[in-house]
């Protein structure tokens, strides 16, 4: 086998992102065709539970994400670490609880840090969300990175390149671990 189609997930409780494409064993070379922010959408005034609220956005991202992890070979996730504030951290819980859920319905991924993500794709593990976005759209050009018309001209939509841009370095970053470079070599070893 050697092309697979592989999907990395940057998973936030507002804008989970998503990118999927191909990445060939032989030469190493990965094409992004795809990227994508799932965004849970609650509704409801103040009389409505804020557990009630979360988790329908729990459940919102847990559909979105085995959406989009259908039919791959190699799944990359940036697994989310700590946070500042109480409401940071149930978002970071709700994320960790989706996971676990896609982990306990058969769906595997390969996790990384953030500093495994940012080193193995742009180099640095400080680099800003603007050097992040740059460093994906080059890398991935054909992707269909989000723009806006302004004024007659195309602009890159921040708010939703931002996750798109991640998960894409994911895939790129996920695709370096040794634990996925061991499987692909005993795959290939079993198809000669």
């Amino acid at each position: 086998m050697a092309i697979l189609k592989v999907v990395g997930f940057d998973p936030s409780l507002r804008h989970w992102g998503v990118a999927s494409g191909a990445y060939d064993t032989l030469t190493n070379k990965i094409e992004v065709s795809h990227v994508d922010v799932l965004e849970a959408t609650v509704e409801g005034d103040k009389t409505v539970r804020k557990s009630s609220k979360d988790l329908s956005s729990a459940t919102q991202l847990y559909t979105g994400a085995a959406k989009a992890a259908k039919g791959a070979n190699a799944i990359f996730v940036e697994v989310p670490h700590g946070s500042q504030s109480a409401r940071a951290m149930a978002g970071y819980a709700i994320c960790v609880g989706v996971l676990g859920a896609l982990r306990a319905s058969g769906i595997h991924f390969y996790e990384l840090t953030q500093r495994e993500v940012k080193l193995g794709s742009f180099g640095k593990t400080k680099a800003t969300k603007q050097q992040m976005i740059n460093w994906a759209m080059a890398t991935f050009p054909s992707a269909p990175w989000p723009h806006r018309k302004q004024n007659g001209e195309l602009f890159v939509v921040k708010s939703k390149a931002e996750h798109e841009a991640d998960a894409a370095a994911t895939i790129f970053s996920g695709v370096q671990l040794p634990a996925f470079q061991q499987s692909i070599q005993l795959i290939n070893t079993q198809t000669l």
